[in-house]
């Protein structure tokens, strides 16, 4: 059924393409590939992205479950690579970052964010990357039951917020095999993922 829902996105696509449309097209009413019900809206866009080129953006939202699954597909087929970036101000949190669901993005001694059959591609910034990374720490810490795991989460927290405020800098990779994310600014550099 999930195969069914991507082609008919798929062709969705190729004829809003042709048609060169600049609003998401949208399909409702689709069969959901969780609940069965016929909740599943399909949307789809396209954007020129700076410094990346045009990328197309895929969703699938169920209204019934809150099944979701997005994705980024850049126009033209990339190699594997890692972006890394030095993170030292406050400005910083406004740089770019497309994140494909394929992605992999490190922040060293505080997590790793990996890609796994749930995971969703996006467009965010540096700000929307850590927000991300705050979450899931925070859960940790309300949910650790260990004294050391609470506090090992909570300082994880206070240095996240420092960088935010660009109080420490750190350094941030993002790990891409499929080559469709990006960092972009010029602070930035790429290379090839080995």
């Amino acid at each position: 059924m999930f195969l069914e829902i991507f082609i008919k996105l798929v062709l969705h696509i190729k004829i809003s393409m042709a048609k060169q449309e600049e609003a998401p097209m949208t399909i409702s009413g689709q069969p959901c590939p969780m609940c069965n019900k016929k909740t599943m809206t399909l949307m789809e866009s396209e954007r020129e992205v700076p410094y990346f080129g045009l990328v197309y953006l895929f969703s699938m939202s169920c209204s019934n479950c809150n099944y979701h699954k997005a994705d980024i597909e850049a126009e033209k087929a990339g190699e594997p690579t890692k972006w890394t970036i030095e993170l030292s101000t406050e400005e910083d949190m406004h740089i770019r970052v497309v994140k494909s669901s394929e992605a992999t993005i490190k922040i060293p001694r505080i997590m790793t964010i990996e890609p796994g059959p749930a995971s969703n591609g996006y467009i965010t910034n540096i700000e929307g990357i850590l927000n991300r990374a705050k979450v899931q720490l925070e859960n940790a810490r309300d949910n650790a039951e260990e004294k050391d795991e609470r506090k090992r989460a909570k300082n994880m927290l206070k240095k996240i917020q420092k960088i935010m405020w660009g109080q420490e800098s750190i350094k941030i990779t993002l790990e891409d095999p499929s080559g469709n994310s990006a960092i972009i600014s010029e602070k930035a550099t790429k290379s090839k993922l080995k």
